[in-house]
């Protein structure tokens, strides 16, 4: 995690990494009712690399840029809608899985390829299950099928998008220092 004390440069990893995930949407696979996108790549490395509440902060620029209006939901959508819709409880999942994925991170002084895997793992269940959760309710679909159409088409792209994240983790934690420690740094990404 890359630790600072300074509130401005957080809130521009904050906001570099909510920017990464609106560009993350952009890049779609068209699927009914929820669009494959890179949005996970983004929020994922947010939680690794930035730490539970800075990650969380990036993930709360980006929905509020959408809700706002800006276009940077999936496929070009915006709006509250989308954040009530069908969708929106992945939209949710980003933050509280982002927070997670980073406390997981935070916990451990030096976390290795497998810890970020895991906690990868444990972030990108958050994710499905508030958006599993809000799928059901919104499209009155029963909780088998919101899976069938809500997680299952994503398990393949989505565990090459964690094994991405897990090995940029790695290779920036040479540079970089990713978890928990009890000095206070001051590092660029």
């Amino acid at each position: 995690m890359v630790k600072t004390n300074n509130p401005l440069r957080r809130m521009v990893y904050a906001g570099m990494f909510g920017a990464l995930t609106a560009i993350g949407s952009l890049i779609v696979i068209p699927m009914q009712p929820v669009p494959m996108t890179l949005q996970t790549l983004f929020t994922s490395l947010a939680g690794i690399l930035l730490g539970g509440v800075t990650g969380a902060m990036s993930q709360i620029v980006y929905v509020l840029l959408g809700v706002i209006g800006l276009p940077v939901f999936a496929g070009g959508k915006a709006g509250l809608g989308t954040l009530m819709g069908p969708t929106g409880g992945y939209l949710i999942g980003f933050i509280v899985g982002a927070y997670i994925i980073g406390k997981i991170v935070e916990s451990r002084k030096k976390p290795g390829l497998a810890w970020f895997g895991f906690s990868l793992v444990v972030g990108n269940l958050v994710i499905y299950t508030l958006g599993v959760a809000q799928l059901s309710l919104v499209a009155h679909l029963s909780l088998t099928k919101a899976l069938l159409v809500g997680v299952v088409p994503f398990l393949l792209g989505d565990l090459i998008k964690l094994v991405t994240a897990a090995l940029i983790a790695r290779k920036l934690s040479k540079t970089i220092k990713i978890g928990k420690d009890p000095e206070d740094y001051d590092q660029g990404l």
